[in-house]
């Protein structure tokens, strides 16, 4: 039997778990249906060592559960990015970090042979010159070193553009502190402000996201995408219901809803020939495709559908044309002008005519009408009419009617 180890070699399990925790939490063992006991144990034992002074747990009848209490107003900084700092590593990956950065700090281009004897010259160790290649390119990736190619010759080096110690720059060092805390990638933030052995010690957010951070990886993968104008495939595994599946997409942009925070992929499927939005905590991994041709065309004519979007939702039902809704509303003139003032501010484009006294007509174009069900709501009690090109949503309207009425025991006439 292995043992438990703190840290981990593969993020995208344990961020699927901090998210079930965080999210959506209160949940026993037995509830992890999808994890073996074992799992799970070493999963939750992990989070009470990253994240010991959040983690809440309570009793009930089936079983102890298991939640994260995280108050970002109270907070100088995410907790969450300790999850980003709990990678494994063996015994020759620290050796060569630091002796692969030492032999080439003096700015000297080398290729994998001439480093791995430059190790054994100049330290006495002695690698195989694969793994020290494999290491390098890793560095690459990462960032760490620059790669030239010279016909045959791949040389390795550190970049030589000269460092700027920030550290004692009041200035710079709450600019990091207010990114990592407000900003996409506020890991880079606070992993600089650590380097300078500084902290947070003007900021605070009343309402951040901090679960977003678990995101990023995916996030950083589409961007790329993004920026190579390429198609991708996603790997998406719902989070009610747990179905796993694929999608083939071109990405064009990343969706932040204002209200919730919750943040979308808008792409465009060929095989169904739509924009579709994908939550992006629903995207376990993203694969680089081809090289989209028609990019730059579907970006073009993704800002003119965006007119027409209330929310995310391109899909009205498989139909290829807008859904129109109108609402008639009582509005007491001139002391409930407020709600005038809501219908402008809130509308997403729509008109607004008065047709009577006391009386407004509020109409919109949008691809998905049952968007508007949450904001309509609002208006209960105000609403003389309702009308929509799709009556589904008008039905679900009057049905959520009902159920209310039923929940307070309202006799209805």
């Amino acid at each position: 039997m292995s043992d438990f180890q703190e840290l981990i070699g593969s993020f995208p399990k344990t961020r699927e778990y901090v998210r079930d925790f965080f999210v959506y939490g209160f949940k026993t063992r037995n509830d992890f249906k999808d994890k073996s006991p074992r799992t799970y144990d070493n999963e939750r034992r992990r989070l009470e060592s990253w994240l010991a002074p959040y983690v809440r747990k309570d009793y009930a009848a089936d079983g102890s559960n298991l939640s994260l209490a995280i108050d970002s107003s109270l907070l100088d900084t995410n907790p969450l990015f300790q999850v980003w700092k709990t990678k494994s590593f063996t015994d020759n990956d620290i050796v060569l970090h630091f002796l692969i950065l030492d032999l080439l700090r003096d700015g000297r281009k080398m290729t994998a042979e001439e480093i791995t004897d430059g190790l054994l010259a100049g330290y006495e160790v002695l690698f195989d010159i694969q793994l020290v290649r494999r290491k390098c390119n890793t560095y690459v990736k990462e960032g760490l070193l620059q790669k030239e190619k010279n016909g045959k010759t791949v040389v390795f080096f550190l970049d030589d553009a000269p460092a700027v110690w920030l550290g004692s720059n009041e200035a710079v060092l709450d600019a990091l502190a207010f990114y990592q805390m407000a900003g996409i990638f506020g890991i880079i933030g606070n992993e600089l402000l650590e380097q300078f052995d500084s902290g947070n010690r003007s900021f605070r957010v009343k309402h951040s996201f901090f679960v977003h951070t678990l995101e990023e990886e995916i996030l950083l993968e589409l961007l790329n995408a993004m920026n190579q104008k390429s198609a991708v495939q996603l790997e998406i595994k719902s989070s009610k219901q747990g179905n796993a599946g694929t999608a083939h997409c071109i990405p064009l942009q990343i969706f932040i809803s204002t209200r919730s925070g919750r943040r979308f992929l808008c792409g465009y499927v060929r095989r169904s020939r739509r924009f579709t939005c994908f939550r992006l905590d629903s995207v376990k991994r993203v694969t680089l495709m081809e090289k989209a041709e028609e990019y730059d065309e579907l970006s073009e004519k993704l800002n003119r559908n965006r007119e027409k979007l209330w929310g995310v939702s391109f899909q009205n039902g498989g139909k290829h044309f807008l859904d129109k809704l109108s609402m008639t509303l009582q509005v007491l003139e001139p002391s409930e002008n407020y709600i005038l003032t809501r219908l402008e501010q809130e509308g997403r484009g729509g008109t607004v005519t008065r047709t009577a006294p006391n009386t407004y007509l509020y109409e919109v174009e949008v691809f998905d009408c049952n968007e508007l069900l949450p904001w309509i709501r609002t208006f209960t009690g105000r609403i003389l009419a309702l009308e929509c090109s799709d009556q589904s949503v008008v039905r679900q309207f009057y049905r959520d009617l009902q159920s209310m009425y039923r929940i307070y025991g309202i006799e209805q006439e």
